[in-house]
């Protein structure tokens, strides 16, 4: 008996040594916790504040939180998200204002500028699902300084106004675009698969190479009062519209006004462009085969080179 009092004393201490450790793991934690806590509300205060600076401070602070603790990133995004929302301003004001108003000079606010970017700048695997809502906002003049990647994977932008933001080379797969203005954006090299497009206004606006692959671009529907009759309406309008290189493989494009817009080299092939507008659009060396064209206009179309038309 007495022989094994030595490993049994052993045994007892590294038991003793093994809760220690848990037991201050377990305090580390909690104190990382309230410490997280308290910089977060801190954060949340400077963004009331009625200084721009401290609401800056209040943005970074947010921004250090989200790479510092993964299960903070759902929250710290939807704070982000509304106060872009609020501080920004509506799309129902900004969008009765004429393009020759003033929208290619309009920038969003500092600090409305430095919580977007936050949000496009972010890893969004943490997200949890968490959708970034900018809808209904007015963003005229958005644009991000620097080379970084701007993810936006399922945003949504519905019924914002983007006239003249750049969003050259953003990642925008599944984006929620549906009524929004984007007359004059720049969207060159873009990645807005599958993206909800419908009824947006692109008039002018540069899709040079971008990748629009399963987007919709159609009509919304409604029932008329006589026969019930389902007529499109709300359409896409991409006049004079530069998609020259653009991925339009199987997109949704019924209905819509492309006069005017160059689609040169574009890639086409499985598009539905039933009954849309072509008239004087370029279309040289685009790539039509398998596209639906059932009562598409192509009057006074350049078709040099294309492929697939009838």
């Amino acid at each position: 008996m007495a022989v094994s009092l030595p490993g049994l004393a052993a045994l007892c201490a590294l038991l003793f040594t093994w809760m220690q450790v848990g037991q201050a793991s377990k305090e580390l934690r909690i104190s990382e916790h309230g410490e997280l806590t308290g910089r977060f509300n801190a954060a949340i205060g400077n963004l009331a504040s009625q200084s721009l600076d401290v609401r800056l401070g209040g943005i970074y602070a947010l921004q250090r939180i989200m790479q510092d603790s993964g299960r903070d990133q759902p929250t710290v995004v939807s704070v982000l998200a509304a106060f872009a929302q609020r501080h920004a301003g509506s799309s129902a004001k900004s969008l009765k204002e004429p393009d020759a108003a003033g929208a290619d000079d309009h920038v969003p606010m500092p600090d409305v500028q430095a919580a977007i970017t936050t949000l496009a700048r972010r890893s969004p695997d943490d997200d949890a699902g968490t959708i970034v809502d900018l809808s209904k906002t007015d963003l005229r003049g958005l644009r991000f300084a620097g080379k970084a990647s701007i993810k936006l994977p399922g945003v949504d932008l519905s019924e914002a106004d983007l006239r003249f933001a750049n969003l050259t080379d953003a990642d925008l797969p599944e984006a929620y675009l549906r009524d929004a203005n984007l007359t004059s954006a720049y969207l060159d090299g873009a990645n807005l698969t599958g993206a909800d497009l419908e009824g947006a206004s692109l008039v002018v606006a540069i899709l040079s190479g971008a990748n629009l692959r399963e987007a919709d671009l159609t009509c919304g529907a409604f029932l008329s009062e006589t026969g019930g009759k389902v007529e499109p309406t709300d359409c896409a309008d991409l006049q004079y519209a530069f998609l020259d290189g653009a991925n339009l493989q199987s997109a949704k494009i019924s209905d819509a006004d492309l006069r005017h817009a160059t689609l040169s080299h574009a890639d086409l092939r499985g598009a539905d462009l039933t009954r849309s507008d072509l008239t004087n659009a370029d279309l040289t060396n685009a790539d039509f085969r398998g596209a639906k064209l059932t009562g598409a206009k192509l009057d006074g179309a350049k078709r040099t080179g294309a492929r697939g038309l009838p």
